[in-house]
């Protein structure tokens, strides 16, 4: 049988990667996008974001003719299958999501579908978004009746693009006909076939299932930072505490380790974008806790600037901070909401000098953060420095030997903005050691 003809919509971090992994699944697939230059990158092969093994996929699938790049919509017009990737912020003047590219994408769409075909929502949406979307495909699409349209939520973490898309935990289809069901089934019969769970269900909760199961893990995550702003009163161990919690099988340890809290472009969006929606609809106290949820993330950041301040007796002047990490998260040079960058900025701002290193963001950090001093190395950073702040989890912050920096510094002095440090390890190479959350 003949494989649908896919196209991408948006070539950001889902659309390059939902485009690539599909082509290594042996479709043809065109991903389009307005920006000219990201286009031209994409057509070479480079991609304008890190993500592990991605440019190596886009690279093979290129090369394999299965994948193209385009900035014209009548590129795509003839697909089978069209999956909207594109972006949805948060509004600059409230937390709700900005639908704005998601529009425009249906606006450029819409009337060039003049056959049977089947339109896919990825892109995280408010509730009742999918069901506009129907109403637009009915009214200005002039195949009618003829276009179906599906919601398949993406569930990507950023440093598991790759797998997470070619090995989920699985596929859900928010769908109004079989037929939008049976195409869903061909398009994914390989994962399926792969023992891939898979959800039938309605437009509404499809949409629901996305920003549900992050607003789960957001409130995981603060609930076990709010369990270190009590262990940091009474002089309790969250580190022990959590791994205590995760033999309960009923709670689990994933998502359950104390540190900084949660940036990046999903969560803290997400949520704020859920209460909005909440509100619009009416049923703001069902996710009022989210506020709290929000609220105990940012302290984190504010008791990890407490933590350096103490470790300097008090006094930001005319002392050197050393920090590793900027990205929001390992494996991933995304500084969206980054706590890392926020702190070592309120840090700055309070009069330390202030020098980062990351091993995959430092470009993006000197685009946003140009205030800060930026060097090549952990090494680097940590020269002259009074204290340093492991803000990032990268491995090659972990499996650091503490001796490589007993000539570098001019303090030892380190706080473990992470919990992911081995303090005996520090602490017998004479290092200050602090946690947060831990005595």
């Amino acid at each position: 049988m003949t494989k649908p003809r896919l196209s991408v919509i948006g070539t950001g971090y889902l659309g390059v990667t939902q485009a690539a992994c599909m082509a290594d699944l042996g479709f043809d697939v065109v991903a389009v996008d307005v920006n000219a230059e990201k286009i031209d990158r994409l057509a070479g092969g480079s991609l304008p974001f890190f993500e592990p093994g991605l440019a190596e996929l886009v690279g093979k699938s290129l090369d394999s003719g299965r994948l193209r790049f385009t900035t014209s919509y009548d590129d795509i017009a003839d697909s089978d299958v069209h999956f909207i990737c594109v972006g949805t912020p948060q509004q600059r003047d409230s937390n709700a999501a900005d639908l704005s590219y998601v529009d425009s994408s249906l606006d450029s769409l819409l009337p060039r579908l003049r056959n049977p075909c089947v339109v896919v929502g990825k892109s995280t949406v408010p509730v009742g978004t999918a069901e506009r979307v129907a109403a637009r495909i009915t009214a200005e699409a002039p195949a009618g009746a003829d276009v179906e349209l599906v919601w398949n939520p993406e569930f990507l973490r950023e440093g598991w693009a790759i797998e997470d898309t070619l090995r989920p935990d699985r596929l859900v289809f928010g769908v109004t006909s079989s037929r939008g069901e049976q195409c869903m089934r061909s398009v994914f019969e390989p994962l399926i076939d792969a023992g891939v769970p898979v959800v039938i269900t309605d437009l509404a909760t499809a949409q629901l299932v996305k920003v549900a199961a992050n607003a789960f893990l957001a409130t995981k995550i603060s609930f076990i930072n709010a369990m270190a702003e009590v262990c940091e009163v009474v002089h309790g161990d969250v580190k022990k505490l959590s791994e205590a919690l995760s033999y309960d099988s009923r709670i689990g340890g994933r998502f359950l380790h104390a540190g900084l809290g949660f940036g990046g472009g999903c969560l803290p969006k997400d949520i704020r974008a859920f209460m909005a929606r909440a509100d619009e609809l009416g049923v703001d106290q069902a996710l009022s806790f989210l506020g709290e949820v929000d609220a105990i993330n940012q302290r984190r950041r504010a008791r990890m600037v407490d933590l350096a301040l103490e470790s300097l007796d008090g006094n930001f002047r005319d002392c050197r901070v050393g920090v590793f990490g900027a990205s929001f998260k390992p494996n991933s040079d995304d500084i969206r909401d980054s706590p890392a960058l926020d702190v070592a900025s309120r840090i700055h701002d309070a009069g330390a000098e202030v020098i980062v290193y990351d091993p995959a963001a430092l470009d993006n950090a000197r685009r946003m953060y140009p205030a800060l001093d930026y060097a090549d190395s952990a090494v680097g950073a940590a020269h002259d420095a009074d204290v340093l702040l492991h803000l990032t989890e990268w491995r090659e912050f972990r499996d650091m030997d503490p001796a490589v920096l007993d000539d570098v510094v001019r303090r030892k002095n380190i706080v473990d903005g992470r919990n992911a440090l081995d303090p005996e390890r520090w602490r017998s190479a004479g290092w200050h050691y602090r946690a947060l959350g831990r005595p």
